[in-house]
């Protein structure tokens, strides 16, 4: 498994997730093709990423550094809050947003993370 698709996907999640984020600052509903293909690619992102941790079937080793393993986490996050936000928007408009606003934090901070743990090991 080459190292960058993981970043190649999640650049891609992220891409349409600043395009989803802004329509919805705008007010405007975005459609649930986009929104769908926005958790497809997070969640391949995030696979792909998860099968390096354990180390990659072609016998590449699995990392040692620690930047990996919290980029991880923070993908995590960034998925369970982007998952519970419609949940919450049923009751609390105030908390929906809060939960949108920490799943793009977490989603950007996780892709940081990963960039920085791939250019450490090139």
């Amino acid at each position: 498994m080459h190292v960058n698709l993981p970043l190649i996907l999640l650049a891609a999640a992220a891409a349409l997730g600043l395009l989803l984020g802004s329509r919805f600052l705008r007010g405007r509903r975005n459609p649930p093709m986009l929104i769908g293909l926005h958790l497809l690619l997070g969640g391949a992102g995030l696979e792909t990423l998860a099968m390096m941790l354990r180390g990659a079937p072609d016998g590449t080793p699995a990392p040692t550094g620690s930047l990996a393993v919290m980029s991880a986490g923070m993908l995590v996050l960034a998925m369970v809050c982007g998952l519970g936000a419609p949940v919450l928007a049923r009751y609390s408009k105030l908390g929906a947003n809060a939960t949108v606003a920490v799943h793009a934090s977490c989603a950007a901070g996780g892709i940081a993370l990963l960039i920085g743990w791939l250019q450490q090991g090139a």
